[in-house]
């Protein structure tokens, strides 16, 4: 079985500077997203599907200061000062010394209904593999990406960097490079309307 790319996220100290970075980069403004109370978190999304990634979208993801303190560590290291269901691969991340994080159910209101997701988060809000390790979710229901409108921007090409060659092998991620060697975590070519931009993170 494989793990099919479900969509990229991009956190933001804010979800305005978050916004507006999309509108200076990319050249589109975010579609609409909304909040997390289980995180205390929220987003804005855009479409990035292609035949080779279907059903994909792009997250710009922030703290939402207006909600109360979640009680537990945000996820996507949200937290980090630095920054500001998948059970079987779960287990085979584990069986290769990776730590992927306990299953959790979270949810948020959208205008269509109750959009429901399981999502693996580790106790310490830390990604593995300096962010490469793809986070295993798994949607209850309808993706949401069904229902978005066309962006404008469409997802060209992924590479991670630094994933151990036996969790590739566990993941098996369709459509995706996965190197073992050092490099920029994620590496995303979006076409965009001002032609491709490619997102790197910043190094470890």
């Amino acid at each position: 079985m494989s793990v099919v790319l479900d969509h990229l996220v991009v956190a933001a100290a804010s979800l305005e500077q978050g916004v507006a970075w999309c509108e200076a980069l990319l050249g589109v403004t975010p579609g609409p997203g909304g909040k997390h109370p289980l995180m205390g978190t929220h987003n804005r999304l855009m479409k990035i599907s292609t035949g080779a990634y279907p059903d994909c979208f792009l997250e710009i993801i922030a703290i939402d200061a207006a909600a109360p303190p979640p009680g537990r560590v945000r996820w996507f290291g949200l937290d980090d000062a630095a920054l500001q269901h998948s059970d079987m691969h779960r287990w085979g991340l584990i069986t290769v010394g990776l730590k992927p994080g306990e299953p959790v159910a979270a949810s948020r209101d959208t205008a269509d209904g109750l959009l429901q997701w399981d999502i693996l988060v580790r106790e310490d809000g830390q990604l593995n593999c300096g962010g490469a390790l793809p986070t295993l979710m798994q949607w209850k229901g309808t993706h949401p990406a069904s229902r978005m409108p066309e962006s404008g921007l469409t997802l060209k090409s992924v590479t991670l960097h630094g994933v151990p060659a036996r969790a590739r092998d566990v993941l098996r991620l369709r459509g995706v490079q996965v190197l073992p060697e050092a490099g920029p975590a994620i590496i995303a070519t979006l076409a965009t309307p001002r032609g491709d931009v490619t997102l790197r993170t910043h190094p470890a």
